[in-house]
């Protein structure tokens, strides 16, 4: 009887022991983790169980040294046959929320992690997450795939700001990345990681089209969004192992933090079943707010004099509503998130004073602030406008705007009206705008190679826009003072308020030509009507700026010097070099400065169809197609044409009183121009 029975222990430890099958794997959390609904998770760290159910990866307490934690389903996955070497299909969805002791600072945020073991051993916490640490993060035989639920920056793995869901491929540095929120239709809704509410994840891949899918929403929104936060083409088969642990991690920081998992879901080969948030266990309420001296003992005192503080506070109340007062219509309460309210922004910038001012210009003010709730630094930009007919449809537009995601874009983050003006919300870039470095004699000069990274990067900006985008986005005030420069001197395209949005395929309908001068192409010019190839026309003047350190019209004398003719006499020279900007020196690879100086020249070509896309032009620069000959363009005999056309426009500009740094203001965008 004895050895029946330690045969069938051995045999059931046996199966234990192997790997779950991937086409059986299927297993939910749905009312709790404490054994009801499954396997108990293996956990470690200060990751526990909590007796109603709950999945809590990290707590409050202090004495605890230790400030990560893991939780692991128990059983290995297999997510590759004996066959081959190809990676499954697999599906995960799961709730979460983060409770700090602040309401606006946190720890480190949450991971769904993929790992080749349990507990990852040698991590570290804080900004590691408990996965990596820092000789191993960013090593291939890691075997790590994760998504991070992050919510601090951490500049030294290039977070996009506090705020953020990220891909992570074997290290800390996002392979892909967006700010938390989730698409309700065509519009795009902002998510706060630390808000203490409960979150929905999907996070999904496709092993026969190699497609990562990670989509997110509130607890209330059950059905997954049609389209995910992030996607992302890559192969996992080469990161995944035969078989494979899932589970989370999650690390504190400098502000104490409850990190919770409520419900999870997982599926190989198939979509994961939806939890059911009735059944899912509840959060527990935010303990330890202290009870004020003044609440305890002062009651009878604040009784007595309750009806004086009543009164005046009436009375402050009616004049700050007066003094926030904003202009909101029925039509704006879709954009929810996108909307700013005037009050958060007055704190922002400290009452718009004088010392947060970072430029001026025709289109009105700019000021740096610091939104209050989530310390992120913005710009401002005030414009002057009239509610009246086409308000609307420029705030839509302005709405999907703020949709683009891109490394070389200046993110729009929002608007606000109030009164006779119109706030626009943008990222804030600390290095300001690119002409400061370029004319002027100025205090910092850039350096051949900074201009040039800068240079590629606005045109793989420009290529987002008008190509990889769902829409047609064509921005008509390419310029080098509208491209902005982040800490690491980086270039972003940025000031969308003369953007103009149409879908792909079809004929953009401009008829007021709106910009600056200097850029304008000449059928635009005539015509008044902007496609991307108008757009390519003002990129070559900008690459012309950047090359040659130079405004694209200088006043001279009696007749204005315009650079690109001068650009071009040089060329005709066959001395194109010597259009380039002296004070860069000698530390300059000839070979770019040359390509930068013809494509120049062949973006501003006058006949539209003879200018590259801006995909050729990506191309051209990166060295993957040679730049064709110039004179095999005709460029000789026609740019004398195209010059007389650029001097038509300049005249016509002139005629709509354009003045050479300012814009048309976007209220003049709303009556009819857009």
């Amino acid at each position: 009887m004895f050895v029946k029975l330690s045969v069938l222990l051995l045999l059931v430890l046996l199966v234990s022991l192997v790997p779950a099958e991937a086409q059986d794997l299927n297993f939910i959390y749905n009312s709790g983790f404490n054994g009801h609904s499954g396997l108990n998770l293996s956990v470690d760290g200060i990751a526990e169980i909590t007796p109603n159910g709950l999945l809590k990866l990290t707590n409050h307490t202090k004495e605890r040294n230790d400030r990560s934690g893991h939780a692991f389903y128990p059983n290995p996955v297999t997510f590759k046959n004996s066959e081959n070497d190809t990676a499954f299909s697999f599906s995960t969805n799961f709730v979460f929320a983060i409770q700090s002791e602040y309401t606006t600072f946190s720890g480190h945020g949450i991971v769904f992690v993929i790992s080749p073991t349990r507990g990852l051993p040698g991590a570290l916490a804080n900004q590691y997450l408990g996965l990596f640490n820092i000789s191993n993060n960013g090593n291939f035989t890691n075997h790590v795939f994760a998504v991070e639920l992050d919510t601090i920056l951490n500049a030294e793995f290039s977070d996009i700001n506090d705020n953020h869901v990220g891909i992570d491929i074997n290290g800390l540095q996002s392979v892909e990345a967006a700010p938390a929120g989730y698409y309700d239709g065509r519009y795009f809704k902002n998510l706060s990681l630390i808000s203490r509410q409960e979150m929905r994840v999907w996070v999904e891949y496709d092993g026969t089209n190699k497609q990562i899918e990670v989509t997110m929403a509130p607890i209330a929104v059950a059905t997954k969004p049609l389209t995910p936060l992030l996607s992302l083409t890559y192969d996992l088969s080469p990161i995944l192992n035969r078989t494979m642990y899932v589970g989370f991690s999650s690390s504190t920081g400098p502000f104490l933090t409850s990190h919770y998992v409520v419900g999870w879901s997982f599926r190989m080969n198939g979509q994961a079943q939806d939890l059911i948030a009735s059944k899912l266990p509840k959060l527990p309420s935010i303990a330890g707010e202290k009870r004020s001296m003044l609440f305890t003992f002062g009651v009878p005192l604040i009784s007595v004099s309750l009806v004086l503080l009543l009164v005046s506070g009436v009375l402050y109340v009616i004049n700050r509503k007066r003094k926030f007062a904003e202009l909101l219509e029925d039509w704006e309460l879709e954009y929810g998130p996108q909307r700013f309210k005037y009050k958060e922004l007055y704190i922002a910038t400290k009452g718009f004073k004088e010392k947060e001012l970072l430029g001026t210009g025709g289109f009105g003010k700019v000021y740096r602030g610091l939104l209050p709730s989530s310390k992120i630094e913005i710009a401002v930009k005030r414009v002057s406008h009239e509610s009246g007919q086409g308000m609307k449809e420029f705030v839509a537009e302005i709405v999907s705007i703020g949709r683009l995601r891109h490394r070389n874009i200046v993110q729009l983050l929002g608007y606000c009206r109030r009164k006779g003006e119109l706030l626009l919300v943008y990222d804030y870039m600390p290095n300001g705008s690119l002409d400061k470095y370029l004319f002027d004699q100025p205090e910092v000069t850039l350096n051949w190679s900074q201009r040039f990274k800068v240079i590629k990067g606005v045109a793989s900006g420009l290529l987002y826009l008008h190509e990889e985008w769902e829409q047609v986005v064509i921005h008509r005030d390419v310029k080098a003072s509208n491209v902005l420069l982040d800490g690491e001197l980086n270039g972003r395209l940025g000031d969308f308020g003369l953007a103009r949005l149409y879908n792909h395929g079809t004929d953009p309908q401009t008829t007021h030509m709106v910009g600056t001068l200097g850029y304008l192409a000449p059928e635009y010019a005539r015509t008044g009507r902007a496609t991307t190839r108008t757009d390519v026309f003002a990129f070559g003047t900008f690459l012309l700026e950047v090359a040659c350190g130079k405004r694209p019209i200088k006043p001279q004398g009696p007749e204005d010097v315009i650079l690109v003719d001068w650009v071009f006499s040089c060329w005709n020279r066959s001395n194109i070099l010597e259009a380039r900007d002296q004070s860069i020196g000698n530390d300059f690879v000839a070979e770019e400065v040359e390509l930068v100086l013809k494509l120049g020249l062949l973006c501003s070509h006058s006949e539209p169809a003879a200018r590259p896309s801006m995909r050729q032009v990506v191309q051209y620069l990166a060295g993957d197609v040679a730049l064709p000959e110039l004179s095999l363009l005709g460029l000789s005999s026609s740019h004398r044409e195209g010059s007389d056309d650029y001097a038509m426009s300049y005249q016509s500009s002139l005629g709509n009183k354009f003045s050479h740094s300012s814009y048309v203001p976007e209220s003049a965008l709303l009556s009819g121009g857009r």
